[in-house]
């Protein structure tokens, strides 16, 4: 009876020692997590400038960008560009460029104004009178001391004066014969008079018609200077010209 029940419980031992050994020997399941989502492609990102951003109308500027994660980059007046670039540009108005970058992560824009300022336009001076020509390219000769002959230093402009009148046959003058105010009346109204029909002889000789010309003499009485001195008294020996229309 006694040996029944040791060979019993040796049996539940044994049977115990057996499951607890598969028990060991059972592989336990891993917990393997999930693979992580992937990554949302990269957002486009874009910039552009102008150098100079102000300009005169008519001139240049440097229009400049630069792009990142974008497979389509356009620009208003440009139209399709490269990523990154730059271009000159000539617009003819204030105008803005916006740059638009798309890209498999959506679009971005970014823009640059050019403003361009208006050149005045150049307003021609209004053309010189007949008169206004005539004061400029006619100048009066001066004279020696007691003569009425032209000096050899004043033919130039003798004939500069001769040459106007001539391109002018329109242009009417009066030559008008002055004197110093030493001597007498009589004597300086005669000399006056020599001296401008010896201008009036030198115009017509140089191709002057003389019907443009008339002469007077004033001889002292209306002198250019008052001083009594030799500078005085040459200003005073001269032929004037006076225009007349």
């Amino acid at each position: 009876m006694m040996r029944s029940k040791i060979r019993l419980l040796s049996c539940i031992m044994l049977l115990s020692s057996g499951f607890v050994l598969s028990a060991c020997n059972k592989k336990v399941a891993k917990n393997t997590p999930p693979p992580a989502p992937p990554l949302p492609p990269a957002a486009p990102t874009a910039t552009i400038a102008a150098s100079p951003d102000v300009i005169p109308q008519g001139q240049s500027t440097m229009l400049t960008w630069q792009t990142q994660n974008a497979s389509e980059i356009t620009i208003t007046g440009l139209g399709t560009v490269p990523a990154s670039g730059s271009r000159t540009i000539t617009p003819g108005a204030s105008t803005t460029y916006t740059l638009e970058a798309k890209g498999p992560g959506g679009s971005h824009e970014a823009s640059a104004r050019v403003t361009v300022n208006p050149v005045a336009a150049a307003v021609a001076p209004p053309a010189p009178s007949m008169e206004d020509l005539f004061s400029r390219n006619v100048k009066d000769l001066f004279f020696d001391f007691n003569k009425a002959d032209i000096r050899a230093n004043e033919a130039g402009t003798a004939q500069a004066d001769a040459q106007f009148l001539s391109q002018h046959p329109n242009v009417n003058v009066l030559v008008e014969g002055h004197c110093d105010d030493r001597g007498s009346e009589e004597y300086n109204l005669a000399l006056g008079v020599s001296r401008a029909e010896a201008l009036k002889q030198a115009l017509a000789k140089d191709g002057v018609n003389t019907a443009q010309v008339t002469t007077i003499s004033y001889g002292k009485e209306r002198p250019f200077c008052n001083q009594d001195n030799e500078q005085c008294w040459q200003e005073n020996r001269r032929d004037h010209f006076v225009y007349k229309p």
